[in-house]
C-alpha cells in the first residue's frame, strides 16, 4: 500500500469507529411497516401466474397429464410440459463444476423423487393456475422408492460436501483401538431436515428480447447470473437479478432451483412477465435438504483420559441422479487431540430432491454425535465432561498439525461454564430435580465452525459534498448484513455512518460472493474496505500533491482520514475535508474499486476456525417423558465482531436451531411412497416461541491477524454446533438414557 494511504490495521484508521457499535438493523422500519419488497411483492403489469404440478410418487415415469381439462379452465393461458418446453442452451443434467446441481426443468417424463416438478400451468389468476394445476391429475408407472439409509447398494463417495476426500486419517487408528483402556463404540442418527425459510422460493420474470429481468430470492447474485445465463444461452451481463430482502435462506437459496428456471421459462413461452412461488408444501424436495447421517464413532482412552483415538464412519445418502454428499465426520478433524484420527464415509442414493447446504452443512449433523461420543467417553473415565474436554483440548488442529490462527475457546469454556454455574453439577445423572418432581439435567458441548472466505467485488465513491457511496452486490436474509456491512463501509472511508450511501442487493453491482458458509461480512466486508482504502489513497494522492492543499507534500509521512476529513500523520491539525479536495480538483466525484480473497499463504500456514461452548439445563417429565429445554448459555469466540447486537441475534438463531436438531426437526417419509408426510410447518416440527428458553451468548474478546485484515470470522452457523449435543446430553445427565438417535422423542425416554 502507498505510504500515502490509509495503514493496515483498522484499529488505527481512524477515532469514533463504526464497527463494534451495536447499531439496529438499517432496514428493520421498512421490514415491520411493511413497506421491504421481497420477490414475490412485485407485479408488473400483464404479470401471468404459473403453478408447478408436482409428482406424488418418488419413482417412476409420468404416463399421462389431462391438460385438455387444465387448458379448458377460465383464466388458464398456458400448460408448459416436457413435450412444449422451450428449448434450453444447456442440458439442465449437465454438471462441470461442483457447484452446478442438476434440475428437473421438464426434460423427460422420468420422475426421480416426490415433489418433482412434472408441468406449470399459467393463469391470469392465481387460483385459475392453482385450479388448472389440479385438473391435470398425472398418473405414473411407480416402481419401488428407495428411501433409508438401510439401501443395500452402497459405494465410497468420490468426494463429500465439496470436494472433501471421503477418507482422512492420521496415526494407526486401529491399534490404538485395540490398545487402549477403554473404547466408546456407538452409533448416532440423524434424520433429513428440510429448508424452511419464511419466504418460500420465488420468481418474478420478464424477457425484452434476450435481455432478463428477474426479482428472486439469491444467496449469490453472480452465481444465479452464471447459471440461468448457461441455461438459456445469454450473456449474463444481459441478466438483472433484484434481491434487496431475502426471508431465510440457511443455504437453499445459494443456487437458483429448478422451478425458478420453470418460472423464467414461462414468461419465455407466453411472452409476458411470470410470477411463480413455491407452496410450503413444494419446499420439500426441489431446493435441497440436510441429508440423513448414521455415524459410528470410536473413541479410545488411555487410562487417565487421554484420547488414544478418535474415528468415525459416516453413511449418508445422496439422490439417484447427483451429487452431494453430508460431510458430517470431517468435524471430528479439528476439535480433540489424539494420536490417531480417521473419518470415512460410505454412501447410498435414494429416490429423493438433492441434498444441498443447510445451515452449518457437515458441523450441525456431526457436531451432536461427537459431543455426544466425548460426553460417553467422559463418563466412561468418570470425569467431568468439561474438565475430559480441557484435558483433550487441541493446541493445533488435530488432523492438519497446523497452528490455528487464533483459538480462544479455554476462554468459552470458562465464561460459559462460570456465567451458568457448571461447577455445581453432580456427576451422577439422575442426581437433580426441580420443586415440581421433574428430572434436571445440565450438559454441555463444543462448538466449531471454520472461518470461510470467498471472492468478492466492491466500489467506493466520494461525492462533492464529502458523502460516501459503497456498493458491492451483497444479500441480506436476515443475518443484518444491511448493517454491519455498512457499518465496515463508513469506516473504510472515515465517514460517520449516516453520511454513506450504502448499496447491495442486485446484480449490477459488483459481484460480493456468496452469502454462505458464515462468510459474507469477511467476503463482502474485505472487499469495501478494500475499496475504501483505495479511494480514500486516491483521494490522498490528490490532496498531497496540491500546493493549495495544507496536506501539500505529506507524501512521505502519511495520512489519516477521520469524519470526513484527511490529516497529515504527524500533525493532525494540518488537514481538510473531502469537499475542499474534490472541489479545488474540480471533481464531482472519486471512486475506486476493491477486492476481497482468502491469502492462500494463510489459508495454508494455519487453520481457520470460530469457536465456542454452550451449556443447557433440561428438564425431564420422569412418567411422560416431556423434554424442556430451560437455559441455555452460549460463549462464542468469532474474531472482531462488527456489531454486537447482529452476533447475538445470529447466535441466538443458531442455538434455537440446535434446540431443534436435538428435541425437534426431522422429515417423516412414507416408505412405500416415497413422499414426505410432514411436508408444512403444522407437522415438520421446529420450536416455536413457548419452547425456547432463557438464553445468553457471551462474546469472547478474541484477535485473529490471520483470517483477514479485519479479523472477522463467522456466527452464523457456529451456535448450532454447540447446542444440539449440550441439550442431548443434558438429557442423558436428567435420565441416566443415553439416546443416540435425533431428534429425542417421548418414545425413547419412556417404558
Amino acid at each position: 500500500m502507498s505510504e500515502i494511504g490509509l495503514t493496515q490495521d483498522p484499529a488505527r484508521m481512524r477515532h469514533g469507529s463504526n464497527i463494534g457499535q451495536p447499531l439496529t438493523r438499517r432496514e428493520g422500519v421498512l421490514k415491520v411497516t411493511g413497506a421491504a419488497t421481497f420477490a414475490a411483492d412485485n407485479h408488473p403489469q400483464g404479470m401471468l401466474y404459473a403453478v408447478v404440478a408436482t409428482a406424488s410418487i418418488a419413482r417412476g415415469r409420468l404416463v399421462s397429464l389431462d391438460e385438455a381439462a387444465a387448458r379448458a379452465h377460465p383464466g388458464v393461458v398456458e400448460v408448459m410440459t416436457a413435450a412444449n418446453r422451450p428449448a434450453l442452451a444447456m442440458d439442465p443434467d449437465a454438471k462441470t463444476n461442483p457447484f452446478m446441481f442438476k434440475l428437473d426443468l421438464l426434460q423427460n417424463d422420468r420422475v426421480r423423487y416426490a415433489g418433482q416438478s412434472v408441468a406449470v400451468v399459467i393463469a391470469e389468476t392465481l387460483e385459475a393456475a392453482t385450479e388448472g394445476a389440479a385438473l391435470l391429475k398425472p398418473r405414473y408407472e411407480a416402481e419401488p422408492a428407495r428411501t433409508t439409509l438401510d439401501e443395500p447398494d452402497t459405494f465410497v463417495p468420490p468426494s463429500v460436501g465439496v470436494g472433501n476426500p471421503p477418507e482422512a486419517a492420521k496415526g494407526d487408528v486401529d491399534a490404538a483401538l485395540n490398545e487402549a483402556e477403554t473404547v466408546v463404540d456407538a452409533t448416532y442418527e440423524t434424520p433429513a431436515q428440510y429448508h424452511n425459510p419464511m419466504e418460500p422460493h420465488a420468481v418474478v420474470a420478464r424477457w425484452d428480447g434476450d435481455r432478463l429481468d428477474l426479482d428472486m430470492p439469491s444467496q449469490g447474485l453472480a452465481i444465479a447470473q452464471g447459471r440461468i445465463a448457461g441455461l438459456f444461452g445469454i450473456r449474463p451481463a444481459d441478466i438483472h437479478i433484484r434481491s434487496p430482502y431475502l426471508g431465510g435462506g440457511f443455504g437453499g437459496k445459494g443456487f437458483p432451483a429448478g422451478p425458478q428456471i420453470l418460472g423464467i421459462l414461462a414468461a419465455r413461452m407466453t411472452g409476458r412477465p411470470v410470477k411463480l412461488v413455491l407452496t410450503r408444501q413444494q419446499m420439500y424436495g426441489p431446493v435441497g435438504h440436510r441429508g440423513p447421517t448414521r455415524q459410528r464413532i470410536r473413541v479410545g482412552l488411555d487410562g487417565d483420559g487421554t484420547l488414544a483415538a478418535l474415528e468415525n464412519h459416516t453413511r449418508t445418502a445422496s439422490s439417484t441422479f447427483d451429487d452431494f454428499f453430508e460431510p458430517a465426520a470431517d468435524v471430528a478433524h479439528t476439535l480433540y487431540a489424539s494420536p490417531a484420527i480417521r473419518t470415512t464415509y460410505e454412501a447410498v442414493r435414494l429416490d429423493t430432491g438433492t441434498p444441498l447446504f443447510m445451515r452449518a452443512p457437515g458441523e450441525a449433523s456431526g457436531s451432536i454425535a461427537l459431543e455426544s461420543a466425548i460426553d460417553e467417553a467422559a463418563e466412561a473415565a468418570g470425569m467431568d465432561p468439561l474438565a475430559f474436554r480441557l484435558k483433550n483440548y487441541a493446541e493445533r488442529e488435530p488432523i492438519s498439525g497446523k497452528p490455528f490462527s487464533s483459538k480462544a475457546l479455554r476462554a468459552c469454556y470458562e465464561q460459559g461454564a462460570a456465567r451458568f454455574g457448571w461447577g455445581g453439577r453432580p456427576l451422577a445423572p439422575r442426581s437433580m430435580r426441580d420443586a415440581a418432581g421433574r428430572l434436571v439435567g445440565w450438559g454441555m458441548g463444543t462448538a466449531t465452525f471454520p472461518a470461510l472466505m470467498f471472492q468478492a467485488k466492491a466500489r467506493a465513491t466520494i461525492r462533492a459534498d464529502g458523502s460516501g457511496l459503497l456498493e458491492t452486490g451483497a444479500h441480506d436474509m436476515g443475518q443484518g448484513a444491511w448493517t454491519a456491512l455498512a457499518q465496515i463501509a463508513a469506516d473504510a472511508v472515515g465517514l460517520p455512518i449516516d453520511r454513506v450511501e450504502f448499496r447491495a442487493g442486485t446484480s449490477d453491482l459488483p459481484d460480493a460472493g456468496i452469502a454462505g458458509g458464515s462468510g459474507h461480512t469477511a467476503t463482502a466486508g474485505m472487499a469495501l474496505h478494500s475499496a475504501g482504502e483505495a479511494v480514500i489513497a486516491k483521494l490522498a494522492e490528490l490532496a498531497t500533491a496540491d500546493e493549495a492543499s495544507p496536506l501539500f507534500g505529506a507524501g512521505n509521512v502519511g495520512t489519516l482520514v477521520r469524519d470526513g476529513r484527511l490529516e497529515r500523520r504527524d500533525d493532525e491539525s494540518r488537514g481538510e475535508d473531502f469537499a475542499a479536495i474534490l472541489r479545488r480538483a474540480g471533481l464531482d466525484t472519486i471512486s475506486a474499486d476493491g477486492e476481497a480473497a482468502q491469502d492462500p499463504a494463510a489459508q495454508d500456514a494455519y487453520a481457520m476456525h470460530a469457536h465456542g461452548a454452550v451449556f443447557a439445563e433440561v428438564t425431564v417429565d420422569p412418567d411422560l417423558g416431556q423434554v424442556r429445554v430451560t437455559r441455555l448459555v452460549g460463549a462464542f469466540a468469532a474474531g472482531r465482531i462488527i456489531n454486537p447486537r447482529m452476533v447475538e441475534s445470529q447466535l441466538f438463531g443458531g442455538m434455537i436451531w440446535g434446540l431443534s436438531f436435538a428435541l425437534h426437526e426431522h422429515a417423516v417419509v412414507d416408505k412405500r411412497s416415497g413422499r414426505i408426510m410432514n411436508a408444512d410447518l403444522a407437522e415438520y416440527r421446529i420450536p416455536v416461541n413457548a419452547d425456547v428458553p432463557p438464553m445468553e451468548a457471551i462474546l469472547v474478546h478474541e484477535d485473529d491477524p490471520h483470517v483477514n485484515a479485519l479479523g472477522i470470522k463467522g456466527v452464523g452457523e457456529i451456535g448450532i454446533t454447540g447446542t444440539g449435543g449440550a441439550i442431548a446430553n443434558a438429557v442423558h445427565h436428567a435420565t441416566g438414557r443415553r439416546i443416540r438417535r435425533f431428534p429425542i422423542g417421548l418414545a425413547d425416554l419412556i417404558g
